[in-house]
């Protein structure tokens, strides 16, 4: 079983800047992708940023150039650090892990953690 806790949201004024991070904890193998969604009031959750074991990254349009996705193996640990934040950032947002094992791939998610960008 693989238990991930995010830390790191709340609420900040248009402009500023957070940084989640997300811990994984538990059977970790070594073919998996970090990522962080995240899911407004009334919309569907969405894909934010994508992070692979060796480093490779994919980011939303919506987010690219003020979002970076990175991690720490050694940590199991995956950061999202958010610059120039706008209010229509503001959302739930999740972390999520899916990796192959033996048994097929498997995913899981973490309990959220809440973000708003208000002034």
């Amino acid at each position: 079983q693989v238990q991930l806790v995010e830390s790191g949201g709340g609420l900040v004024q248009p402009g500023e800047s957070l940084r989640l991070s997300c811990a994984a904890s538990g059977s970790i193998f070594n073919i998996n992708v970090m990522n962080w969604y995240r899911q407004a009031p009334g919309k569907e959750r969405e894909l934010v940023a994508a992070i692979t074991r060796s480093g490779s990254t994919n980011v939303a349009d919506s987010v690219k150039g003020r979002f970076t996705i990175s991690r720490e193996n050694v940590k199991n640990t995956v950061y999202l650090q958010m610059n120039s934040l706008k209010p229509e950032d503001t959302a739930v947002y999740f972390c999520n892990l899916r990796q192959w094992t033996t048994s097929g791939l498997l995913e899981y998610w973490g309990q959220g953690t809440q973000v708003t960008v208000s002034s």
